[in-house]
């Protein structure tokens, strides 16, 4: 991943107000690497990290959809290394939203590639 890319940077910095407890900064930055983001690849990674930033389960699932839509938009060696995460967030995603059948498909996606879901305790 090229770190002197703006969206990725911004996601970076997002990332590290996240960690560090700043919610709304991260999301604000996660929300100005969305609306700069100027192709599939970048809005890709934006949209990952939006879902991240919101608690709605239905917003989460948006945000990841859009993200797993732009990846494949990309449809490129690009993005190939994207997949098992964006499988494992969309298995999570209809997981919060009690679709279960949904859930295990998209976790069955991710383990194809080598991502294995590890379910929570909670």
């Amino acid at each position: 991943m090229d770190t002197s890319d703006p969206i990725i940077a911004l996601c970076i910095a997002g990332s590290r107000a996240e960690f560090e407890g700043r919610q709304t900064d991260a999301y604000a930055i996660y929300a100005q690497a969305w609306a700069t983001a100027q192709d599939d690849y970048e809005a890709c990674i934006a949209a990952h990290y939006m879902a991240r930033s919101v608690t709605d389960p239905n917003e989460i699932f948006r945000w990841n959809r859009e993200a797993l839509n732009r990846a494949e938009a990309v449809n490129n060696e690009q993005v190939q290394s994207f997949y098992g995460s964006l499988y494992l967030n969309m298995g999570h995603s209809h997981e919060l939203l009690g679709e279960q059948t949904e859930a295990e498909r998209f976790y069955a996606l991710a383990a194809e590639l080598g991502a294995v879901h590890q379910p929570s305790d909670s």
